[in-house]
């Protein structure tokens, strides 16, 4: 016999889908950019310029960026006379992470009822062929 798989409840009531800081979050992760900027911030604190070389893109056009990722609260930029200085707040993603845990969890549950249904017909399947009223 087989078990339904239930989903799994919300594990932290602040990731709900209508969290506005989340949806931050997913939108500052949407863009290769930004997924390229705090890729280099993980690596400890830059400065815009550094930044935007890699991407081969304005110090406009990267600001803009980091504008983003400061919206989600993913970025940290101090001025330091000329220079802007970044550095990652890795805390948002954390909520991401939660919410996107959810799902894996829900998921991987479901595979395993399948893969449990699969074996027990691999197995009715096995005997049935073994008895001699099907030769």
């Amino acid at each position: 016999m087989i078990d339904i798989v239930k989903p799994y409840g919300i594990l932290n009531h602040m990731v709900l889908d209508r969290s506005p800081r989340l949806d931050r979050v997913f939108h500052a992760l949407a863009h290769p950019a930004r997924r390229a900027i705090i890729r280099q911030l993980s690596g400890g604190e830059r400065n815009l310029s550094e930044l935007a070389s890699p991407l081969r893109m304005t110090f406009p056009a990267a600001t803009k960026h980091v504008r983003v990722l400061e919206r989600a609260d993913l970025v940290r930029r101090r001025v330091a006379g000329r220079q802007h200085l970044c550095r990652l707040r890795a805390e948002p993603l954390k909520d991401a992470m939660l919410w996107t845990e959810e799902f894996r969890r829900n998921w991987e549950a479901r595979f395993e009822a399948l893969d449990a249904l699969l074996d027990e017909m691999k197995s009715e399947e096995q005997s049935d062929s073994g008895s001699p009223s099907c030769r």
